[in-house]
């Protein structure tokens, strides 16, 4: 065998037994909370959005305007979160949903034609060339996209004037970037080298929050906003993410805190995008 082929052969391998060992090893979640959800009477597509964060699994229905239909179901996320533990969860919480007719998936990490290249907050290497959009079309018969998770909250939150700049602040740092509406290629922001030799997220991640202090973690995210301002010279920059809420200096006019909700609202948007939706199996 050709060493080139031993050596994605054996890679592959690896990555199998540790997905399998993983599985195993996640923490136990308490099962989905079951919340009453009202008859849906809506006759148009029904979009099923579906948002993985590092904390939480949230699912609900959107209507063709992007208003939910239903209220949002959630679920810790497991630690960590394998494939196949992220199928099992989003089967329990689909089970608490009406009908639907198609999935929008924003994922936390990098995302090529459905596949994941990382997903660093929900086990590392398991996620590496997984093919999610596949998976979820086999275990639901519904025609997905996926998208990075940040990705999906800015076209829900941008009014598609300029440049348009989403960064999410939660357990790690999510980035995206928008002209006029459309949107650029991903960039794992969060990743990029920042500060002190260490990347934003490394910086300004929830779990540097819990290590320095709102104080110091204030600091830095103003810094991060200058260096952002400096890079992309956007027009406007949207922050999201649960620790907004621990901002606490003045942000200037063009720079505004949006809903988590649009991490949800912004699955209608995928589908109105030709780039992201077109030739995807009806």
């Amino acid at each position: 065998m050709p060493a080139k082929k031993a050596v994605k052969k054996a890679a592959k391998k690896t990555a199998k037994k540790t997905a399998k060992k993983m599985t195993k090893q996640a923490v136990t979640v308490a099962p989905t909370a079951l919340i009453e959800i009202p008859k849906v009477d809506y006759q148009g597509i029904r979009t099923l959005a579906f948002d993985i964060g590092g904390s939480g699994l949230k699912c609900s229905l959107l209507d063709e305007k992007g208003n939910m239909l239903t209220p949002r179901v959630r679920v810790a996320t497991p630690k960590p979160c394998p494939p196949k533990v992220l199928l099992e969860k989003f089967t329990e919480l689909t089970a608490q949903l009406p009908r639907y007719d198609r999935i929008s998936v924003g994922f936390p990490g990098v995302i090529r034609h459905g596949c994941t290249l990382t997903g660093v907050n929900l086990g590392g290497d398991v996620w590496r060339n997984y093919d999610l959009r596949a998976a979820l079309h086999k275990l639901t018969g519904k025609p997905v996209v996926v998208i990075n998770d940040a990705d999906m909250q800015g076209l829900g939150a941008i009014k598609g004037k300029g440049v348009e700049m989403v960064i999410t602040l939660g357990t790690g740092i999510g980035s995206a970037l928008f002209e006029d509406g459309r949107l650029a290629p991903h960039l794992e922001l969060g990743h990029a080298p920042f500060r002190d030799g260490q990347t934003f997220e490394e910086q300004l991640g929830n779990q540097a929050f819990e290590d320095v202090g709102i104080e110091r973690w204030n600091k830095r995210l103003k810094k991060a906003i200058a260096f952002w301002h400096t890079l992309t010279n956007y027009d406007t920059l949207y922050l999201g993410g649960g620790n907004t809420e621990h901002i606490r200096f003045k942000l200037p006019a063009n720079i505004e805190i949006v809903s988590n909700m649009y991490g949800i609202k912004g699955g209608i948007w995928v589908w109105k995008d030709s780039n992201l939706a077109d030739g995807i199996k009806k």
